[in-house]
């Protein structure tokens, strides 16, 4: 942000520090205020002057080529590992059937987890107990067959009754 003093506009150090790379590179010229800020600040003027220099001596500096035999060294190289038997625990990790079968346990695992603890299943408590119908009712009568339904299957008397024939199941 530009600041006004006695009428024209000053530039920030801080505002000239963000462009000053472009400057150093030469991807940009300097406006008219930067280079009233340059002349007036020594320790811009020092800082971009710093800057050219190091982009200078970047741009004289040439890679180094590599030997002639780096790519066939590195070929036989990888080669030598390709062919080296796989050993350790991490080789058992990159067959994709272990991988499978790691993958559906962890699920299985934490489908248990989630279910025992969220309310869905809860082993440790008990059922919500039914509330009792008024004696004599249907509701009553199924619930009584349902809780003595050992008693009554195996209850031999029921067996020796004779029937009556003239009682229709369904009337």
């Amino acid at each position: 942000m530009a600041l006004r003093f006695k009428g024209m506009l000053v530039m920030n150090c801080n505002e000239i520090q963000k462009r000053m790379p472009d400057l150093a590179a030469g991807f940009s010229k300097a406006t008219a205020d930067e280079s009233k800020h340059l002349e007036s600040c020594a320790a811009c003027a020092q800082h971009l002057k710093e800057m050219r220099a190091t982009m200078s001596l970047l741009d004289e500096w040439k890679t180094p080529e590599p030997s002639p035999y780096f790519d066939v060294r590195l070929q036989a190289r990888l080669r030598e590992e390709m062919v080296k038997p796989q050993s350790g625990w991490m080789y058992w990790f990159r067959r994709p059937v272990l991988a499978a079968a790691l993958t559906v346990l962890m699920g299985i695992g934490v489908g248990l987890f989630f279910t025992r603890t969220s309310g869905i299943y809860r082993g440790d408590q008990d059922l919500p107990i039914a509330e009792v119908a008024e004696p004599g009712t249907a509701v009553s009568d199924l619930q009584a067959l349902e809780k003595n339904h050992d008693l009554y299957s195996d209850f031999e008397l029921l067996d020796d009754l004779a029937l009556q024939q003239d009682v229709v199941a369904n009337p």
